[in-house]
């Protein structure tokens, strides 16, 4: 007579467990890469468009606070250094700039900063908006 507790049952790889974990995997790099295509800037309430359209992903965001200070990945830049800073790239007529300004910001600090992408040989400007 053969006891029952001793006989070998045929060992099973469980899938499910290792299907949950693959999921989570892929939720947890889905979220940290959407975290970070947005490049690090200032929380500014952008101005509202009504025929805002998608732009290329920049290489460069410009954030320009209300009282005219510009600001490149979290440091604040002066126009001089701006212009230094796009001239660093190698080819700085393939350089595609974003600025992010304020709602409040005034139109000659977007002209100062779009001057100073200009002096470096920057041509491809957008300005970042709020669609409506």
């Amino acid at each position: 007579m053969k006891d029952s507790y001793f006989e070998r049952k045929r060992a099973r790889i469980e899938i499910i467990p290792m299907i949950d974990i693959m999921f989570f995997l892929l939720v947890f790099f889905i979220i940290v890469t959407l975290q970070l295509i947005p490049t690090t800037g200032m929380n500014t309430k952008l101005p509202e468009s009504t025929t805002a359209k998608e732009l290329k992903h920049p290489k460069v965001v410009i954030s320009l606070s209300r009282i005219g200070k510009m600001y490149v990945e979290g440091r604040e830049v002066t126009s001089g250094q701006l212009t230094a800073m796009l001239e660093e790239f190698p080819n700085p007529t393939q350089v595609i700039v974003t600025i992010a300004g304020a709602k409040q910001a005034t139109l000659q600090d977007l002209v100062n900063v779009m001057d100073a992408c200009r002096r470096a040989g920057v041509s491809q400007i957008g300005i970042a908006a709020r669609r409506t």
